[in-house]
């Protein structure tokens, strides 16, 4: 399907772009199914804060409906919608007058083997530690170049995803989903005040267990604390939840609670 620019089909980009230049702006990574965009008003959350926190312009209901009509276009698969702070001249200072361009880019359904879901996956523990930003913490900025560095550390099959620090040795997330352990029955993910992505399936997740009466800790978690876990998956919009069966010499069973938010999750995906 042809990308659109500004609402308009497109193949070309001004090369005055900030996105371009600096990563200056966001992206959101939607599911389409039925020609509906799942999870619209996460992501379009998630997007309004970036927005304030960047400044960058952007009328927030006109994406929803540019985001909503793409979608209805697409019919099945995964709609990237990427946000940049406009066009600009040399330099860092941002034009204060710019208005954020909307950029979206149309994908097939994201194809992975069922026994991700079903048996569970194998993490590849990264050396590429995150930075500590907490001006950028939780934002899904454009800039990804820590992510990029740690997915090329491993290239086998045997890996679905890799588990990423932070500078002081603290779990934090996969390299493109948010991780969640569980332990006594309590579901554990990691405070992402200096560092990381808030996930849209990881709000959700936090959302559905507090409904469910499930005890919550959003706290940090020191890399020892993995060997103590009676479960471990990882999750994002697109896939939904993966039960995290190994990472190094450390595994875990696929237990009762990872199963009850999957179903959660699949049921949200699948609407």
């Amino acid at each position: 399907m042809d990308c659109w620019v500004d609402g308009l089909p497109a193949d070309a980009l001004s090369l005055k772009d900030r996105g371009l230049a600096y990563g200056d702006g966001l992206f959101e990574t939607i599911a389409v199914r039925a020609g509906q965009p799942l999870l619209l008003d996460r992501h379009l959350m998630r997007l309004a804060d970036g927005c304030a926190r960047l400044a960058i312009a952007s009328d927030i209901e006109r994406v929803r409906h540019e985001l909503q009509s793409y979608a209805t276009a697409m019919g099945e698969g995964v709609l990237k919608l990427i946000l940049t702070r406009g066009d600009g001249l040399r330099g860092y200072a941002p034009d204060p007058s710019a208005q954020g361009r909307r950029i979206l880019q149309g994908n097939p359904p994201a194809a992975y083997p069922a026994a991700h879901a079903e048996q569970g996956v194998r993490l590849f523990p990264c050396s590429t530690r995150l930075s500590r930003q907490p001006l950028l913490a939780g934002l899904k900025h454009l800039n990804r170049l820590e992510q990029v560095i740690a997915r090329a550390e491993w290239q086998d099959s045997e890996h679905a995803e890799g588990l990423m620090l932070d500078q002081a040795g603290r779990v934090i997330e996969g390299v493109f989903s948010n991780l969640f352990l569980v332990r006594d029955g309590v579901l554990i993910t990691a405070d992402l005040k200096r560092c990381g992505v808030a996930g849209v399936m990881r709000a959700e997740i936090l959302f559905q267990a507090e409904s469910l009466g499930i005890p919550v800790q959003i706290t940090d978690i020191p890399l020892e604390q993995l060997q103590w876990a009676d479960e471990v998956f990882v999750c994002n919009s697109v896939y939904g939840v993966w039960p995290v069966r190994a990472c190094a010499a450390l595994s875990w069973p696929v237990g009762p609670l990872t199963r009850k938010l999957q179903t959660i999750a699949r049921a949200l995906l699948d609407a």
